[in-house]
């Protein structure tokens, strides 16, 4: 269920479902963008690497974060627009097989100048199956006032 500007509120905190990163994620996103780094790709390269094997793209892992966030569906139908990735770090590798999760923290929000959407500032921080924080940031978003109901 989608939540609207008024329903979110600083210290509210969403975790998404797991996602288990695959061969073909790493394979596909070197496809699209063309990055085709022998650390993300060449598994006989990367034995000799500091990790001993392939490292999944880092921006991959930003780029899940989105579709996690998706996921908990609490944006889902309010959202008008991703404002910005800020301040985002990698902090561990993320590996083929890793299975992660996105936590949304609210920092705050704010109605518009036009007061028909609001800005949410947000912290999203990636997590492996162990708890590691691999990456995070703030992703704020653009989101709608609750429609008016017709009556």
């Amino acid at each position: 269920m989608a939540l609207y500007l008024d329903d979110l509120h600083e210290g509210q905190s969403f975790v998404s479902p797991g996602r288990t990163i695959t061969e073909a994620d790493v394979v596909s996103f070197a496809a699209w963008t063309g990055d085709n780094n022998q650390v993300h790709t060449d598994a006989e390269f990367a034995k000799n690497t500091r990790y001993g094997q392939r490292i999944v793209h880092g921006m991959l892992g930003a780029s899940l974060c989105l579709g996690l966030i998706a996921r908990t569906g609490v944006f889902e139908g309010s959202a008008v627009a991703l404002l910005g990735i800020d301040q985002w770090r990698f902090s561990a590798p993320v590996f083929i097989g890793d299975t992660v999760t996105c936590t949304v923290d609210i920092l705050s929000t704010r109605r518009t100048s036009s007061g028909e959407f609001g800005i949410v500032e947000r912290q999203v921080t990636l997590r492996n199956q162990h708890g590691e924080v691999v990456q995070g940031g703030r992703m704020d978003v653009m989101v709608a006032v609750a429609p008016i109901a017709a009556g």
